[in-house]
Protein backbone atom coordinates (compact mmCIF):
# COMPACT_ATOMS: atom_id res chain seq x y z
CA UNK A 1 0.00 0.00 0.00
CA UNK A 2 1.33 3.43 -0.95
CA UNK A 3 1.05 6.06 1.81
CA UNK A 4 -1.09 9.05 0.95
CA UNK A 5 0.19 12.61 0.80
CA UNK A 6 -1.87 13.46 3.86
CA UNK A 7 -0.08 10.83 5.95
CA UNK A 8 3.30 12.17 4.84
CA UNK A 9 5.31 13.37 7.82
CA UNK A 10 7.53 15.48 5.56
CA UNK A 11 4.76 18.03 5.03
CA UNK A 12 5.53 21.38 6.60
CA UNK A 13 3.62 24.56 7.27
CA UNK A 14 4.49 27.85 5.61
CA UNK A 15 7.06 28.89 8.22
CA UNK A 16 8.99 25.63 7.80
CA UNK A 17 8.81 25.88 4.02
CA UNK A 18 10.07 29.47 4.16
CA UNK A 19 13.05 28.43 6.30
CA UNK A 20 13.81 25.45 4.05
CA UNK A 21 13.59 27.55 0.87
CA UNK A 22 15.48 30.55 2.28
CA UNK A 23 12.67 33.02 1.67
CA UNK A 24 10.17 34.89 3.83
CA UNK A 25 6.65 33.72 4.59
CA UNK A 26 5.44 36.83 2.75
CA UNK A 27 7.30 35.69 -0.39
CA UNK A 28 5.53 32.35 -0.29
CA UNK A 29 2.17 34.07 0.32
CA UNK A 30 2.83 36.25 -2.73
CA UNK A 31 3.78 33.27 -4.91
CA UNK A 32 0.50 31.61 -3.86
CA UNK A 33 -1.51 34.77 -4.52
CA UNK A 34 -0.17 35.18 -8.07
CA UNK A 35 -0.50 31.48 -8.88
CA UNK A 36 3.14 30.40 -9.01
CA UNK A 37 2.62 27.68 -6.39
CA UNK A 38 -0.32 25.86 -4.84
CA UNK A 39 0.02 24.50 -1.31
CA UNK A 40 -1.19 21.04 -0.41
CA UNK A 41 -4.50 21.04 1.47
CA UNK A 42 -4.97 17.64 3.12
CA UNK A 43 -8.56 16.65 3.79
CA UNK A 44 -7.74 15.32 7.23
CA UNK A 45 -5.70 18.32 8.42
CA UNK A 46 -6.66 21.99 8.37
CA UNK A 47 -4.27 24.47 6.80
CA UNK A 48 -1.82 24.69 3.95
CA UNK A 49 1.20 22.44 3.71
CA UNK A 50 4.32 22.22 1.60
CA UNK A 51 6.42 19.21 0.62
CA UNK A 52 10.01 18.95 -0.61
CA UNK A 53 8.97 19.39 -4.24
CA UNK A 54 7.17 22.64 -3.46
CA UNK A 55 10.19 23.88 -1.49
CA UNK A 56 12.41 23.12 -4.52
CA UNK A 57 9.99 25.00 -6.75
CA UNK A 58 9.99 28.00 -4.39
CA UNK A 59 13.82 28.02 -4.40
CA UNK A 60 13.89 27.86 -8.19
CA UNK A 61 11.37 30.69 -8.59
CA UNK A 62 13.31 32.81 -6.10
CA UNK A 63 16.67 32.15 -7.81
CA UNK A 64 15.28 32.93 -11.26
CA UNK A 65 13.70 36.12 -9.97
CA UNK A 66 16.94 37.22 -8.28
CA UNK A 67 18.75 36.50 -11.56
CA UNK A 68 16.63 39.11 -13.30
CA UNK A 69 13.66 37.14 -14.63
CA UNK A 70 10.29 38.68 -13.88
CA UNK A 71 7.74 36.57 -12.07
CA UNK A 72 5.52 36.89 -15.13
CA UNK A 73 8.22 35.48 -17.40
CA UNK A 74 8.93 32.67 -14.93
CA UNK A 75 5.25 31.73 -14.94
CA UNK A 76 4.89 32.02 -18.71
CA UNK A 77 8.04 30.15 -19.72
CA UNK A 78 9.22 27.71 -17.10
CA UNK A 79 6.15 26.90 -15.04
CA UNK A 80 3.87 26.35 -18.02
CA UNK A 81 5.98 23.32 -18.95
CA UNK A 82 5.91 21.74 -15.47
Amino acid sequence: MVPSKTADTSLMRISGAARAAGVSKQTIEYYIMIGLISPIRPKDRPGRFFDKDLVRRIRLIHRLNRSGYTLRSIRETYLRRH
